[in-house]
């Protein structure tokens, strides 16, 4: 059994990191919408680097998990697991977007 609240550090980082990537990627999409495109892709870089400090998160719980250190099982942890799936798909739905106002501009 996982004592309550063992790893809630870590689902909150997932939530706090997954979210931020996904604020940053609507910034960007904003700022390419202004056709300001040196900014969206600095600004989505740092959405990226929010994401990796996600995945690292996550990754680091799945090998708890896989080397017998229990992972708590709880609706904060799935909350948590689905904020991220979320956030992911829409970073990279953001990032064809971004991809199609610049040729839509260079036209």
């Amino acid at each position: 059994m996982v004592e309550k609240g063992h790893n809630e550090m870590e689902i909150f980082e997932i939530i706090s990191h997954g979210g931020g990537a996904r604020s940053l990627s609507y910034e960007a999409l904003t700022a390419a919408e202004e056709g300001d495109f040196k900014k969206a892709e600095e600004i989505m870089q740092k959405a990226e680097e929010e994401m990796l400090e996600a995945h690292h998160t996550q990754t680091r719980l799945i090998q708890d998990e896989l080397n017998d250190k229990p992972v708590e099982k709880s609706l904060l942890m799935i909350h948590a697991q689905d904020h991220l799936m979320t956030a992911i798909a829409e970073k990279n739905l953001i990032e064809r977007m971004i991809t199609l106002y610049k040729r839509l501009e260079a036209k």
